[in-house]
């Protein structure tokens, strides 16, 4: 029989080794605009936390405790709230817009429309003209159950249209997971790379980024989009989104890519329920943590119809703005739309309604005779 000084001694062994297997997660929380103690969220103008909820994670489950800002660790606090650098000549202390190109016959929201290479060209230099940020141009349907095209194909679709359009000014994106239509595009003029897969489709990705000198966006997909939406599951969608995009993160920096080339796209709709979608975009927060700007794209998704009354893609741009909004306020700097002017539009408002409390002045403290 165990003595009660044995029963203990495991017991704390057992404890002690769950703590050291535990991982971290803070998400931020209690945004505000105003609120005296508040810290900016990714060195945000407006967007700052009042409160941050810490994930320990282990084997047997995450345990969450609420902390207040002032508690995190000087780490922590660090990571959450320094100023992001500038990606691409765009400052990341303001919400941005990104409008999309798709010069496809099959994207799921806008298929077709964008096809002819001078029509896409048109159609960015207006999102661009609107005051868009980036114009991301792409020319693989990722729909779900999709299949890519050609590379003959996907390059003649992409370099003629980012050609186009860096020949005027504008600031490209390119969206694409191979590694030739990354140096293709690079040469016409791309200022950034946009890859759904995190650079792991190809071996020479990550080479090919890293020599473009480009900053890159990681997104998260759960397999390909072929079979992406057969029947995803997470242990915890978020953390593992997070796990995933840290781990890439790594992979880059050991790549030559340093952090300030780097953001990050937790992919909302590439492998992920309805359920999942909105879960991460509530928790959305906690992808500060990696330390880099945070890009949101729900643009026309199919969750917004089903958390609504079934609408077409073309048809679910008040819900794209609601959630777009929802990000804003959890600190995301860039916003991939395809609805240029309406994202504009409310992005102007939220910002006049903001700045408006940050005006305000703090609240008195009270007098003795008062309390």
């Amino acid at each position: 029989m165990q003595s009660r000084a044995q029963t203990l001694f495991r017991s704390g062994l057992r404890r002690y080794n769950r703590l050291m297997t535990q991982k971290l997660y803070y998400e931020p929380a209690g945004f505000t605009s105003a609120l005296p103690g508040a810290l900016p969220l990714g060195g945000s103008r407006t967007t700052r936390f009042t409160t941050a909820i810490c994930c320990r994670r282990s084997a047997s489950g995450v345990e969450r405790e609420i902390l207040s800002a002032e508690e995190l660790p000087s780490e922590v606090k660090a990571a959450l709230t320094k100023p992001r650098p500038d990606l691409a000549g765009v400052s990341m202390t303001r919400p941005s817009i990104m409008g999309i190109v798709n010069v496809t016959p099959d994207s799921f929201s806008d298929g077709g429309d964008r096809f002819d290479s001078g029509r896409a060209v048109a159609d960015g230099l207006a999102m661009w003209s609107a005051g868009a940020d980036f114009i991301d141009v792409g020319g693989e349907s990722t729909r779900p159950g999709s299949e890519p095209p050609t590379l003959e194909e996907e390059l003649r679709r992409v370099v003629p249209v980012v050609k186009g359009l860096a020949s005027q000014g504008v600031r490209v994106s390119v969206d694409t997971r191979r590694a030739a239509v990354m140096a293709e595009a690079a040469s016409a003029g791309a200022a950034i790379i946009n890859d759904i897969s995190a650079l792991t489709s190809e071996p020479e990705a990550l080479s090919v980024a890293a020599e473009s000198g480009l900053p890159v966006i990681l997104m998260h997909m759960r397999g390909e989009p072929r079979t992406m939406q057969v029947a995803p599951r997470y242990d915890d969608v978020v953390l593992d989104v997070y796990d995933y995009l840290a781990q890439r993160i790594e992979a880059c920096q050991e790549a030559g890519i340093a952090l300030s080339r780097l953001c990050v796209d937790p992919g909302v709709g590439f492998g992920k329920t309805a359920a999942h979608n909105v879960e991460l975009v509530a928790r959305l927060a906690v992808f500060h943590g990696l330390g880099c700007p945070l890009l949101l794209g729900v643009s026309r998704k199919s969750f917004i119809g089903k958390f609504s009354q079934g609408e077409s893609p073309k048809d679910r741009v008040a819900g794209t703005l609601a959630v777009t909004l929802a990000g804003v306020l959890r600190g995301a700097q860039i916003h991939r739309v395809h609805d240029v002017q309406e994202a504009l539009q409310a992005l102007a408002l939220w910002r006049a309604v903001e700045d408006a409390g940050m005006e305000r002045p703090a609240p008195a403290t009270p007098r003795a005779e008062d309390e």
